[in-house]
């Protein structure tokens, strides 16, 4: 009869999404809690890095730069003749030191040796152990693992994933539940009060750690790929193929997250050659002042020159050249990029906290350090509302007082976030069968009640 006659449905909605933005709040609530708390450490990382690794990231000595060949060469000394040349930094400004890193098989997965060199002197400075294709030092490689996966590897990156998934329904959750009723909020200065504005100022900045953070995760994050991949919204690469290559290549744009491993099997790379392509590339308009060179993986690769400097949007172009006779074989420039291209580079730095330096930190910070203060919030609030929260409509309950059109179309759209985001489709099975019990036992104790 409800089928025939139905009601709006309203009230219904407002009950399931109060319901759900309860469950969110109290079940996903720790899992952001250490999101944010560590992502705000990772946006800290620049200046940490700086106070912690001053002995090798700070050149001792001023003056001209002696030839990037001599640097080198200082560092293969230290470093070992044996040892292959991964990829060279040069000094960006005065100040800076110049990195030579190492690959070498003696190393961890991912592992490669720096060796930190003074340009105004080519004396080695030291040391470090640094991960990935991007180098990062182990500061920073310790708290991004930790904020990926709480240091447990593949297994731990679904706690991210699952706290990604679920921030942008809540944000947008409690946006709608405002609009429905914005004058019910209690008292001046009340928790409720502030729950509310804090969310609506920092709206924008939990959408876009959501959609931003889900573009690493593991399997939300291979359907963002795929769905890329088939619009042609891919980020463009320099191939480095010295015979005809028909496959267009394709950079990962979260290598500096992923922390994958360089070649081993390289050629080796004489200094002298490194001033060569570099002087090539500083002519084919790579103007950044960071830029970074890497060997070809063998005699059949081009050499690249990449620029690295995340904090301007545009200074990311890259060539191949051939070693052999220093001409261009491809290029990649960021004006060239599809729009959705340049949107995820600057999206990722942003993340990152690479993109204009302190201003995006500060926001980051800002952002991560409110949405703290929001989840702790949340918590205050149901331990002071209790029992008022136990008498309130569960999501089985809401969902039954929709017309039949509306429970379908709720399915579906359940069914679709769940195929397009995974872990938020697991977890909203479990978060249902939990669901289920509270509603039997809330149906048992009304009749018990009836009863008496």
């Amino acid at each position: 009869m409800s089928d025939l006659h139905p009601r709006p449905d309203s009230p219904a909605y407002m009950a399931l999404l109060k319901r759900l933005h309860f469950y969110i709040g109290l079940l996903i609530g720790p899992f952001l809690l250490v999101t944010a708390l560590s992502g705000v450490a990772y946006a800290l990382t620049p200046q940490l890095e700086n106070w912690l690794y001053s002995d090798v990231l700070q050149a001792r000595s001023t003056g001209l730069a002696k030839p990037l060949d001599e640097q080198i060469r200082s560092a293969q000394h230290a470093a070992g003749h044996q040892a292959m040349i991964g990829a060279v930094r040069a000094a960006p400004g005065p100040g800076d030191t110049t990195r030579v890193m190492f690959s070498d098989s003696r190393l961890g997965p991912s592992e490669s040796l720096a060796i930190f060199v003074d340009p105004a002197t080519a004396m080695v400075l030291g040391e470090r152990h640094v991960y990935g294709t991007s180098g990062v030092l182990p500061l920073r490689t310790a708290i991004d693992q930790f904020h990926r996966s709480l240091l447990l590897g593949e297994p731990g990156r679904l706690y991210s994933e699952l706290a990604a998934s679920w921030l942008w329904l809540a944000a947008l959750g409690g946006l709608i539940l405002w609009l429905a009723n914005p004058a019910a909020t209690g008292r001046r200065g009340s928790l409720r009060k502030l729950h509310r504005t804090l969310g609506l100022w920092l709206l924008l900045g939990l959408l876009f750690f959501s959609v931003t953070g889900l573009t690493w995760s593991r399997y939300a994050g291979d359907n963002i790929g795929v769905l890329r991949h088939q619009f042609g919204w891919s980020t463009p690469s320099v191939s480095t193929a010295l015979v005809p290559d028909t496959q267009p290549a394709v950079v990962d744009e979260h290598a500096e997250h992923h922390h994958h491993g360089t070649a081993m099997n390289m050629p080796v790379a004489q200094p002298e050659q490194f001033v060569g392509v570099l002087n090539t590339a500083r002519a084919a308009g790579i103007d950044a002042g960071k830029v970074e060179i890497k060997p070809g993986r063998d005699a059949q690769s081009a050499w690249v020159v990449r620029e690295i400097n995340a904090r301007w949007p545009t200074q990311v172009d890259a060539v191949a050249v051939d070693p052999r006779n220093l001409q261009i074989v491809d290029q990649a420039r960021f004006v060239d990029y599809p729009l959705a291209a340049k949107l995820t580079r600057w999206g990722i730095d942003a993340h990152m906290g690479l993109l204009f330096g302190l201003l995006n930190q500060l926001i980051l910070v800002v952002t991560g350090l409110g949405l703290v203060v929001m989840v702790i919030m949340g918590y205050l609030m149901w331990w002071r509302r209790r029992p008022l929260v136990a008498r309130q409509p569960t999501l089985i309950s809401a969902w039954r007082e929709l017309s039949g059109r509306g429970r379908v179309t709720l399915l579906l759209i359940a069914a679709l976030l769940g195929v397009a985001l995974p872990v938020m489709g697991a977890s909203l099975l479990m978060l249902l069968a939990l669901d289920l019990a509270l509603t039997l036992r809330a149906s048992t104790a009304r009749a018990v009640d009836g009863a008496r």
